[in-house]
């Protein structure tokens, strides 16, 4: 039975591909911060599924304490198998201008979107390694491929994740790990939900009024990509075009922002 971890897992995105996952016969680890969240999880996900407790794990973890990531995912692994597929949507945004900042909360995005997803893929990389097959999923942003007014903690810690996983694509390919990963537009979850009382006017300008994406749309389409051994998601066009055509098309956005927000 595939064994699929999960970062993030109490809610969203990590939640809908929880159910994804569990309607194809998965056994599934959930981790997050609140036990209390990750108990209701579990306990939606038997009410939608049908399966039972025992096929989902939850686990209480804070991702940015390296040591204990360790400790908790050789825990995981060796009570319910190995881990086949790991999707890293465990993430951090809270945006407000740089010179508002501490560096105590750049900090935590960094650690939080960058390390963690890091301490995560280290803790099951080895073993990938040694039975030479796994599937990596890291969750990066829209706004990790372009830069946003009172994003600059989040656009950091989420572009980092870009030179992270084709780097580690390189390495990895040669132990038959397929690492990939995902930019996914504004996304109807709790986090976004939070994270919409701090956006600022310039970056709703910036952003434009693109519309939501349901959780269930983006966790479909990420399930499919894993199927299909994709390296990369991108979601719409323009995350598509950003991506491709960043380094022409940017230096006009910022061009035409600047300008018409002046005005």
């Amino acid at each position: 039975m595939v064994h699929v971890v999960i970062t993030g897992g109490s809610s969203g995105i990590g939640l809908a591909v929880a159910r994804q996952y569990l309607e194809r016969a998965a056994r599934v680890s959930l981790i997050g911060r609140s036990q209390e969240r990750l108990e209701a999880a579990r306990a939606r996900l038997i009410s939608e599924t049908g399966r039972s407790a025992d096929d989902i794990l939850i686990a209480s973890l804070d991702v940015t304490d390296d040591a204990a990531v360790q400790a908790v995912l050789s825990a995981i692994e060796a009570d319910v198998g190995p881990c086949d597929i790991l999707v890293t949507a465990a993430g951090l945004v809270s945006p407000m201008p740089f010179d508002a900042l501490t560096g105590a909360q750049f900090k935590r995005h960094v650690d939080t979107n960058l390390n963690g997803t890091v301490h995560v893929i280290s803790a099951v990389y080895a073993g990938m390694k040694a039975r030479r097959q796994g599937q990596i999923m890291i969750i990066s942003s829209g706004a990790g491929l372009i830069g946003l007014h009172g994003y600059t903690a989040y656009c950091a810690s989420k572009s980092a994740l870009v030179g992270f996983a084709e780097a580690l694509r390189v390495e990895s390919r040669w132990h038959g790990i397929d690492v990939s990963i995902c930019f996914p537009p504004d996304t109807d979850t709790p986090q976004l939900a939070d994270e919409l009382k701090l956006r600022p006017a310039e970056a709703v300008a910036m952003i434009g009024r693109a519309g939501l994406w349901s959780s269930e749309a983006v966790a479909r389409r990420i399930v499919r990509a894993l199927d299909r051994r994709q390296a990369e998601i991108f979601f719409t066009p323009t995350l598509y075009l950003l991506a491709r055509f960043g380094g022409v098309a940017k230096p006009w956005i910022y061009r035409w922002f600047h300008r018409s927000w002046r005005r």
